[in-house]
């Protein structure tokens, strides 16, 4: 696991539906804690965020790690950080935890990319979301551009 300092966490709530014959979490319903956590964290780090239906991010990769079980009544959030920050795409880690025992219930890795619907492209990732995702990180390294992404 990667040594981050998670600043920003979404408690989930899980739900009766949430659980599959096995009586755990079923594994396709963690794209949705995880969905969550991007959606708080955007909130949070970029409440002016000017994304529009035109101009927002897609996923590009996401890549999931199943390393414990969830069960009803345990009390799980998703913490999210920005780790790494390119042209036009940004690498986002995630992990669902148990916030009674601090286990690491899934590792989530997903590649954003700045995307314009209208024209069908990718875009540049604009200098106020790269500085509004660094000064909430507190990591200077976000406002460089890193070559091994676009």
């Amino acid at each position: 696991m990667d040594t981050i300092r998670f600043k920003h966490i979404t408690p989930i709530q899980l739900r009766f539906n949430d659980f599959d014959a096995l009586g755990h979490v079923n594994n396709s319903v963690y794209f949705s804690f995880f969905d969550l956590g991007k959606t708080s964290y955007f909130s949070e780090v970029m409440p002016n965020m000017s994304a529009s239906k035109e101009v927002g991010v897609v996923i590009g990769h996401i890549e999931v790690s199943f390393l414990l079980s969830v069960y009803p009544g345990e009390n799980v959030a998703v913490e999210t950080a920005v780790v790494e920050v390119g042209n036009k795409s940004f690498k986002l880690l995630q992990q669902l935890i148990d916030l009674d025992t601090n286990e690491v219930k899934c590792v989530c890795r997903t590649v954003m990319v700045c995307f314009d619907a209208k024209t069908k492209t990718t875009r540049p990732i604009s200098e106020e979301w790269r500085k509004a995702m660094a000064e909430f990180e507190d990591n200077p390294e976000l406002l460089k551009v890193h070559t091994s992404q676009s």
